[in-house]
């Protein structure tokens, strides 16, 4: 099962970091030193990821200029000799052609999202990568899904899953564990937010998923649900009485990004990974709690 397209849907308002993006998409707001979209499409180029689909709204156009040059830019770093900087804007730049972008014109919820993006994807296997969530690890967690992926059927469905407290399965979309086999296993029963005692495990739905193009032809029709929207796992579940869903625990440390605290640990987290700014961070910070 070859995946050669990733959908990411951006048109979402941010209201979580409400003013930061006031007027600044929160896809465009900075981890260390990188916009959250550009860490998210380096984990789908390093999964192999051929064609970057990305499906926005008002106000988003500043995403599609960080995916394209900047003559003036470019120009005056040459002029300056600034190799360095050169270096680094042509190593986060796409081929020609490998970006397209497509609108979605009101905020129906994340399964609308992704169906606007059905002629560009086509029929074949996709994956759909929510960028305010960011996996800190090598290799990504897309990877090592499409990794897993390449051992089962054409006509399989993959979503990464996490545990989260027991008390709090009410507030996520939560699945069922069926057969294991490492750290994949068959996905037995989907439920959005279900009833305190009620989950049928303390495993979340997280922002990675491979799906099948049929379903598409599901959010076509698809009724709104929960918050009046389109909901992906909605979908998810009318496809899953077709095809099989396999849940991957993923190895790395996930980060809301759309929230603040989320936000700020994020920034933490891949500050202290970088060997230039870990030094410092650490002092900083000792110094910040009085230690």
């Amino acid at each position: 099962m070859k995946i050669r397209k990733a959908v990411f849907p951006v048109a979402g308002l941010g209201t979580r970091v409400l003013p930061a993006t006031k007027a600044m998409p929160k896809e465009m707001l900075t981890i260390v030193d990188k916009p959250l979209i550009q860490y998210v499409y380096d984990e789908a180029r390093e999964a192999g990821i051929e064609h970057f689909i990305f499906v926005t709204g008002r106000n988003k156009n500043v995403i599609e200029d960080h995916f394209d040059r900047m003559f003036e830019l470019d120009t005056t770093l040459s002029q300056r000799g600034k190799k360095a900087e050169l270096e680094i804007l042509a190593q986060y730049q796409p081929e020609a052609g490998a970006v397209s972008f497509t609108r979605q014109q009101a905020p129906l919820g994340l399964g609308h999202a992704v169906w606007c993006a059905r002629d560009i994807v086509g029929n074949e296997p996709f994956a759909v990568v929510l960028p305010d969530e960011l996996v800190l690890n090598t290799p990504g967690c897309l990877k090592q899904m499409i990794d897993m992926a390449a051992a089962l059927g054409e006509k399989s469905n993959l979503i990464a899953v996490e545990p989260v407290p027991d008390d709090l399965t009410h507030q996520y979309g939560i699945c069922g564990v069926g057969k294991r086999n490492g750290k994949m296993f068959e996905v037995d029963g989907m439920v959005e937010k279900p009833a305190k005692g009620t989950a049928p495990s303390n495993l979340s739905i997280t922002g990675r998923y491979i799906l099948q193009p049929e379903i598409f032809k599901i959010l076509q029709t698809q009724e709104r649900g929960a918050g009046g929207e389109i909901q992906l796992t909605d979908a998810m579940i009318g496809l899953a009485r077709s095809q099989k869903f396999y849940g991957v625990e993923f190895e790395g440390e996930r980060h809301d990004c759309g929230s603040k605290p989320g936000f700020l640990r994020a920034n933490i987290a891949y500050a202290l990974r970088r060997p230039e700014l870990r030094e410092g961070l650490i002092a900083e910070m000792k110094k910040y709690l009085g230690q």
